[in-house]
């Protein structure tokens, strides 16, 4: 006895007892969260709406480690490489948890595993998707989607093409999978580094600043223009006059208008790289008229995705607000997807440096996962979490032996049902099952049934109820419960 008493002080000091020196508390890490049934089904809604989209493009799907070698990932972040998770040597190898799959500015960004994969293994040619974890050594914003444990959902094209149609394809991929998830309007930004890069050299930024002053603009979507350009001047040391031509470009958007004045320009067009960016913007324009959906776009010349190496388009879908009172424009609230062209990723990990052009988006699929938990808390609206068709029930007692029949029965058939796990349960309280987790049937089993060869089976919402052959009852199933 004496030896029972003491182990229970010991686990109640250890469980944050009076006697505990430290409280024992449980709780996830931070940037990390648990997710229930109701939270995976909402999950669950949009990974299938994502991989069918994809699938329907033709992707092929892979996967890569969770953690690669450190000096694979080391140098190709630039500042985000404080960022990365580092692994002990327990193996011989220095490792590193993976910082992304593909896209990592932001939401996202353009990467490692996906080059590596396609450079170890001599390919040349692939169009595919990657869903997986990541992880990111970050202050986390969980209301906002930020996690340092997060899914990422990219989509690429990778080969030799004609220009723009892979490019146009992704937009348009864009489209499809924000209109199916119905998040409400949206708009998609486009731009070019090229046209960025000419933009910086024909306003007088010398080419060491060309990156710093990328970052400045690409806060034009939460800053004005003002305070960007007090950041460029005070912070950066530009030149007031080289600012303040920048700010003539960065604040234009518009569609092919713009593109055509701007290839008319005479600062623009005499810059190499810059000529060549607006005419790729005029063929994805082009493109999107081919493709119904790809109309919402922007060509924005404030979009600067940030890291180094996109090396043509850069696109970026946000979601708006409601158009406000006074015929205000709509704002954006947030980025859900991005991505680019990146035909020099590649090369980097080629031993013989052999580069294979790139292009592909990232959808910001925890943010869209936070936009539809509040939706769907907001509205009350019911959420299944399971896929049962039928709930195999009984009126009488002493019929457990024949319910677990039925249901074998059912299993075997591809029928997802299941059962109360009790011996004698009442009928109120099969019924009540069904109303509470959504069931949309019950096929009961009684005395009369059984003698008859049938079964009765009943619609939950209805409360109608017809006797089924037992030899049609699958056959009535699938027939109930099949989409329309």
């Amino acid at each position: 006895i004496a030896q029972e008493v003491s182990k229970l002080l010991e686990m109640k000091a250890q469980l944050g007892g009076e006697e505990g020196k430290h409280k024992f508390v449980l709780k996830t890490p931070k940037g990390t969260r648990d997710y229930g049934p109701k939270q995976m089904a909402i999950r669950e809604r949009v990974f299938n709406a994502i991989v069918t989209c994809f699938k329907r493009h033709g992707a092929e799907v892979i996967d890569t480690p969770v953690f690669e070698l450190k000096e694979t990932l080391t140098g190709k972040y630039g500042e985000d490489s404080k960022l990365i998770y580092d692994l002990k040597d327990q193996g011989g190898e220095l490792l590193s948890l993976r910082y992304d799959l593909t896209f990592a500015t932001h939401l996202w960004g353009r990467a490692v595993p996906f080059a590596r994969y396609l450079a170890m293994n001599k390919i040349t040619n692939i169009k595919r998707y990657h869903i997986a974890k990541v992880y990111r050594r970050d202050n986390p914003a969980m209301t906002r989607g930020r996690y340092r444990e997060f899914y990422q959902c990219d989509f690429d094209i990778a080969g030799q093409f004609d220009p723009m149609i892979p490019d146009a394809e992704c937009l348009k991929i864009v489209h499809e999978i924000l209109s199916d998830l119905q998040l409400g309007d949206f708009l998609v930004k486009v731009n070019d580094r090229r046209i960025l890069d000419g933009m910086f050299a024909v306003c007088g930024v010398p080419d060491s600043k060309f990156r710093t002053i990328c970052s400045s603009v690409d806060k034009l979507d939460k800053m004005p223009w003002e305070e960007v350009r007090s950041e460029m001047v005070g912070e950066k040391g530009l030149s007031p006059e080289a600012a303040d031509r920048i700010g003539e470009y960065v604040q234009l958007h518009g569609g092919l208008e713009l593109i055509e004045r701007l290839l008319q320009d005479p600062r623009l067009s005499q810059h190499k790289l810059a000529k060549e960016g607006l005419g790729d913007m005029k063929l994805l324009f082009d493109a999107g008229q081919g493709c119904p959906g790809v109309l919402q776009i922007s060509f924005d010349l404030s979009l600067a995705r940030g890291l180094d190496y996109y090396t043509g388009v850069i696109f970026e879908a946000v979601l708006l607000q409601q158009e406000k009172e006074h015929g205000e424009e709509a704002a954006g609230v947030g980025s859900v997807a991005g991505g680019g062209r990146y035909d020099g990723l590649v090369g980097m990990f080629d031993p013989k440096g052999r580069k294979v052009p790139c292009v592909g988006v990232s959808i910001g699929i925890e943010r869209i996962f936070s936009i539809l938990e509040q939706r769907v808390e907001a509205s009350e609206e019911k959420i299944r979490t399971t896929e049962t068709q039928v709930l195999v029930a009984s009126a009488q007692k002493k019929l457990l032996e024949e319910r677990l029949k039925l249901i074998s029965e059912l299993w075997d058939a591809g029928i997802k049902a299941e059962l109360l796990y009790k011996k004698n349960p009442k009928l109120l309280n099969q019924l009540q099952y069904c109303e509470d987790t959504g069931i949309p049937l019950v096929a009961i089993v009684g005395e009369q049934e059984l003698k008859d060869g049938v079964v009765k089976l009943r619609v939950v919402a209805t409360r109608e109820e017809v006797s089924v052959p037992r030899e049609s009852l699958v056959e009535e199933i699938r027939m109930r419960t099949s989409p329309p």
